[in-house]
């Protein structure tokens, strides 16, 4: 049976997102599983796990805002630059006061040309740059430019520092936590992440995998899983005709002249009995609406 849905998992410590997904499709039997954005293994909190149509829409939420509680230990710096990896430096922080950190850690807010970590999973050349690193290799990375939207800091116990952070996709906190340490002078990793919200998915929320096993096992998953449109609730949304679903299912362009049709961009279509039907998106002259991902079942009206 296919199984189209969001799953809203808090990732365990440990486990790679990769085996977190191959943990759901064994559980569900749904061949079509992805996830909504990597979380390194060490790190927590929510990921969400998409399931057959459902992973259609990853590209849509892999552009969200992610917010992520991350602990950062000062006067030890690391070559993965978290806590798994091998001290590489530091520096004195029993001079730090409070001020220090909070002005340090503010200047990072705004866009960001950040270099990823050699630990990571941009690729070079086709390979993982972990794995060069493994090898011993130090390669040069270009930069990014990420967004941070919003650093909080929570709490400043020397040597920890605790923070809030509201970020663009393919941020990496570890990579934060590295340049505020060299920042200060004295060198830091990331010691502990947890990540609260990732769109419209919440920590709050979110399932763990021993819910999820209970809950195929004992043929209650419907209970767990979002549909599908969850991903796109950031899109406005139309109600269409009969007519206009007809073209929909068979990907022909059509105009939308209801008074509350968005002007421009994309849209979510409905269908009179409130089926989640495609995402359209407006043509370069504006004047059509083609679809460009279409989720129904093929109509046999003419």
């Amino acid at each position: 049976m296919a199984i189209d849905g969001i799953l809203n998992l808090d990732k365990p410590k440990g486990k790679t997102s990769f085996e977190v997904v191959a943990v759901v499709r064994r559980l569900s039997g749904e061949r079509r599983v992805g996830h909504g954005g990597t979380l390194d293994p060490e790190a927590t909190g929510v990921l969400p796990i998409y399931l057959g149509q459902g992973t259609r829409l990853v590209e849509f939420l892999v552009d969200t805002r992610k917010v992520y509680q991350a602990e950062i230990k000062l006067g030890i710096s690391t070559d993965t630059y978290d806590a798994t990896g091998r001290i590489v430096g530091g520096g004195d922080t029993t001079a730090l006061t409070r001020e220090d950190v909070e002005v340090a850690t503010y200047s990072f807010k705004g866009s960001v040309e950040q270099v990823p970590p050699m630990y990571s999973a941009v690729k070079h050349q086709g390979v993982p740059l972990y794995r060069w690193a493994r090898a011993g290799i130090e390669l040069p990375r270009k930069t990014r430019k990420v967004e941070f939207y919003r650093i909080e800091v929570l709490e400043w116990r020397p040597p920890l520092l605790s923070l809030e952070v509201e970020c663009s996709k393919g941020t990496y906190i570890r990579s934060l936590a590295h340049d505020l340490g060299a920042k200060l002078g004295c060198g830091a990793h990331l010691s502990n992440l947890v990540r609260i919200s990732s769109g419209p998915f919440h920590i709050k929320d979110a399932i763990t995998i021993s819910e999820v096993e209970s809950a195929f096992k004992s043929n209650r998953w419907t209970e767990l899983i979002h549909s599908i449109d969850i991903a796109v609730y950031h899109l406005p949304a139309v109600t269409v005709t009969d007519d206009e679903e007809c073209s929909i299912v068979n990907g022909r362009p059509l105009m939308l002249v209801k008074q509350d049709s968005p002007s421009e961009g994309q849209c979510r279509a409905y269908s009179r009995d409130g089926r989640f039907l495609a995402i359209l998106s407006r043509d370069e002259e504006g004047e059509c609406w083609r679809p460009k991902k279409v989720f129904a079942k093929g109509l046999t009206k003419a």
